[in-house]
């Protein structure tokens, strides 16, 4: 998809919710907007542009809403290995 046409319209949901007077729910409710009714693909590339130009085109409040957002999707990582003394339960010996 076009990264123009995703800016523009990114920016038009910001305009949307920019009308919010608490700003942190206008941040959220773009974040939002843009999961669920975004296919992941234009996220995906928005992400990208985000990530290779720094957002250029978009407007402040849409840039701190996608920051915001994906701070919740940065899962850290689980560390999942067995101790080497550990019993795994496993019915060998």
């Amino acid at each position: 998809m076009n990264i123009d046409n995703l800016v523009t319209m990114a920016n038009q949901i910001g305009t949307f919710y920019a009308s919010f007077p608490d700003h942190e729910e206008a941040r959220t409710g773009i974040a939002l907007h843009l999961e669920r009714y975004w296919a992941p693909r234009m996220r995906k590339r928005l992400a990208e542009h985000v990530a290779q130009t720094r957002g250029a085109g978009l407007d402040p409040i849409v840039l701190s809403a996608l920051a915001e957002h994906r701070k919740g999707h940065d899962v850290p990582a689980i560390d999942t290995s067995v101790p080497e003394d550990a019993d795994t339960g496993g019915d060998a010996g």
